[in-house]
């Protein structure tokens, strides 16, 4: 006992709940390749050579949009992962995953087969908006409509969860990798320098918003100038970066509104009570819970631990999987 873990694999992060011990392992789902193939870093490691010149070292990001991209190196990945979780070759854990769910059938065999290789024996996967659901403290399990949107680095999910399942829901290619590509863009086209994918989240985090503020914050930013090779500083500010990750933006406020248009009606009404819930590491950009309320009329409310809600969730399943695969539906049929 004790040994069971539940993973939430994130393009951006990789949590691991441990059963008993509460999240163990948090860090960036980026591996450092050799030019020959081999790993010689991960996580929070890799991610600072992430954008950067480290001769004939690459920093990949394994899993891009909730699904892998590179299935070798997303086994190896998580092969150190559940190395440093202190997994060994016996007694091996069961690990239950969760799984976007817009994932096809392959794709989720693709996520079982990589942890079973990396050392889980075995895996039960679980829709991440029903994770988040558990983890936000929602009462997932009664007749009611509760409304989950969880903002990840690749992806957004939204979806209805009631009587212990996902009931209706969207999944959209935007998140908080879009947001940083469009300041990347910006950057670009204004002022002729490129920005690294560091540096323009950097940019999002310091003075990135969703809603007007009258706060005009600024911030530079260090980049290349793409005429003379020049490294360059470059001053911006929060209006222009808001407009630049707009685009982006209204795509989310627009599946949201979606979900909420295509939910069973008895159930939109408790949503309109009750409000909607957000998660993911996206939830966190200034003024997106102010605009969400004003463009979809309803409460907004960010929970408290919006990067660790899935994982916390998935750990709590973990915890009383039996019960859990008793009275709810992990993955929706079909």
């Amino acid at each position: 006992m004790g040994r069971d873990l539940a993973i939430d694999l994130g393009s951006a992060n990789t949590l691991v709940y441990r059963q008993g011990d509460g999240i163990v392992f948090d860090e960036p789902t980026v591996v450092a390749l050799h030019g020959n193939g081999e790993v010689v870093a991960m996580g929070e490691e890799a991610w600072q050579m992430l954008g950067g010149d480290s001769g004939n070292v690459l920093a990949v990001r394994p899993l891009r949009e909730g699904t892998m991209t590179e299935f070798d190196v997303t086994q190896r990945m998580l092969a150190i992962v559940l190395r440093r979780v202190g997994v060994t070759r016996f007694p091996k854990p069961r690990v239950l995953v969760c799984v976007p769910p817009s994932a096809s059938a392959v794709e989720r065999r693709a996520i079982e087969r990589a942890i079973r290789y990396a050392g889980g024996r075995q895996v039960v996967p679980v829709e991440e908006p029903l994770a988040a659901a558990v983890g936000a403290n929602l009462p997932v399990h009664e007749p009611l409509g509760n409304l989950i949107v969880d903002i990840g680095g690749g992806r957004s999910e939204m979806a209805v969860v009631s009587m212990g399942g996902v009931v209706s829901g969207r999944s959209a290619n935007l998140g908080g990798f879009h947001l940083d590509a469009a300041v990347q863009e910006h950057i670009r086209v204004t002022y002729g320098v490129s920005i690294g994918e560091k540096s323009a989240e950097e940019l999002k985090v310091a003075i990135g918003s969703a809603f007007p503020s009258p706060t005009g914050r600024a911030a530079m930013v260090i980049g290349r100038e793409l005429s003379t090779g020049n490294t360059v500083e470059v001053k911006v500010d929060e209006g222009e970066i808001r407009q630049a990750m707009a685009p982006t933006v209204k795509g989310i406020v627009g599946e949201v509104r979606m979900t909420l248009a295509e939910a069973p009606p008895e159930l939109t009404h408790d949503v309109l009570e009750t409000g909607m819930f957000l998660t993911g590491g996206g939830s966190l950009l200034k003024g997106l819970d102010m605009l969400l309320a004003q463009e979809c009329e309803v409460p907004v409310h960010v929970v408290e631990k919006p990067l660790e809600t899935v994982v916390s969730g998935a750990g709590r399943m973990l915890e009383h999987l039996d019960d859990y695969r008793n009275s709810f539906q992990l993955l929706r049929r079909g």
